[in-house]
């Protein structure tokens, strides 16, 4: 990772086939809406130990040599009314993953039936509410920071399902409520390994209240798999030596998990803020996790300068390792790997950052944001640590980038 890192040719040859795409509907004056959104960004830190990137892409992140692959990412949406009620929206997307490739991938997919004013259900591949920004967490222009704060948004990588969900709107007490029950299955790939949710359900509601003020509840209940064929392996030989109660809190194959989230936003004159506060629990070797944020803003024409503190914080590893340590080396080797794969999973960490955008055009923004991190308790959020990088590590992260929405 010595030099500075370009998206491949698929990423531009994909923005190619989008200005075509939208000339050519444009031309024949179809009904079918062509939309879009881009990133260009570059990232380094200070710290050449551990690769700082979205949680759950590949490797191929920032270091002390810059990179593009933390926040560079190209979505084209098409929808299209079928009729007085029927509606369907594709969107596809191509950013770096968790496989270490920019392949685009179907984000949404879904037809949308209007039943009421008040009332719509969607069929299909959906945008997993259980944030505050989910449907337009990828689409940068759209957010204050370069990115959603990932001591929040980096607890849950699955941003989609297969399924249906049911939306209604209604007033009360002179605010407006929207509320949406969702269920479903998913999968992500979360650094080279395959995460599967199936029995996915939940509710997300949203307040919108006097003022500029905005509420968010919300909350999921799942069934989690992690295919990872090295814990795969521990778990065999955990078995096999007779710890099984060891084996069975680790197991991460069709696990209860579930996240809670709570946000308040306010965007009233020069000013824009936020916080969340998330809880993340799982009955698996992935910890129980505690996140949270507030992001502050204020407007100065074409500028807004911003600050961010968050962190997130391990409330419990889920395993209790009752293998003796120098009693043989063969069962202090075992525990040894057990207190490894709970490693991976020390994930807490205390960021501060502070950000500038500039919205240089009608639909472009600029943005340049500095922040510094400090792990806690583990690795924090960086992927890949080397030997000498763990707890109260501390890395300074600096980010350009250009968002465009078209």
């Amino acid at each position: 990772m010595n030099a500075l890192r370009t998206p491949s040719p698929r990423l531009l040859a994909l923005a190619c086939a989008a200005a075509c795409g939208l000339a050519h509907a444009q031309s024949d004056e179809t009904s079918l809406n062509f939309s879009g959104f881009a990133t260009a960004g570059v990232v380094r830190t200070t710290e050449s130990r551990a690769v700082f990137g979205v949680p759950g892409q590949a490797d191929d992140g920032a270091t002390r040599s810059a990179s593009f692959t933390p926040d560079t990412k190209l979505g084209l949406q098409l929808s299209g009314k079928l009729n007085s009620m029927f509606s369907a929206t594709g969107q596809v997307i191509t950013k770096y993953t968790g496989d270490g490739n920019w392949t685009p991938t179907v984000e949404w997919a879904f037809v949308k039936a209007q039943l009421t004013p008040q009332v719509g259900v969607r069929v299909g591949r959906i945008g997993l509410p259980i944030f505050a920004v989910s449907d337009f967490r990828d689409v940068n222009y759209a957010n204050v920071w370069m990115r959603p704060p990932l001591d929040v948004y980096g607890q849950v990588p699955v941003s989609h399902a297969d399924g249906a969900d049911i939306s209604w709107q209604f007033q009360l007490a002179g605010a407006t409520v929207n509320t949406q029950l969702f269920g479903g299955k998913s999968s992500a790939v979360y650094t080279g390994n395959k995460l599967d949710l199936k029995d996915i359900y939940g509710l997300n509601a949203t307040v919108e209240l006097d003022g500029g003020w905005t509420l968010r509840l919300g909350h999921v209940e799942s069934k989690l798999t992690v295919h990872n064929a090295t814990l795969n392996g521990l778990l065999t030989v955990l078995n096999g030596a007779g710890f099984t109660s060891v084996a069975q809190q680790l197991d991460p194959t069709n696990k209860p998990a579930s996240f809670s989230g709570l946000g308040l936003g306010y965007d009233q004159g020069n000013w824009v803020a936020s916080a969340e506060y998330t809880r993340r629990k799982n009955q698996s070797y992935v910890s129980d996790t505690t996140g949270w944020y507030t992001s502050v803003g204020y407007r100065i024409g074409n500028f807004t300068p911003y600050a961010v503190i968050s962190a997130i914080k391990v409330d419990d590893s889920n395993v209790v390792n009752t293998i003796p340590k120098g009693v043989a080396p063969a069962l202090t080797g075992l525990s040894m790997a057990v207190d490894g794969a709970v490693a991976t999973q020390a994930l807490g960490q205390k960021s501060a950052a502070l950000g500038l955008r500039w919205d240089a055009y009608r639909n472009t923004a600029v943005k340049f944001q500095m922040e510094h991190i400090k792990t806690d308790g583990g690795r924090g959020l960086f992927g890949y640590p080397q030997t000498g990088f763990g707890d109260g590590a501390s890395v300074n992260v600096y980010g350009l980038s250009v968002d465009h929405v078209f």
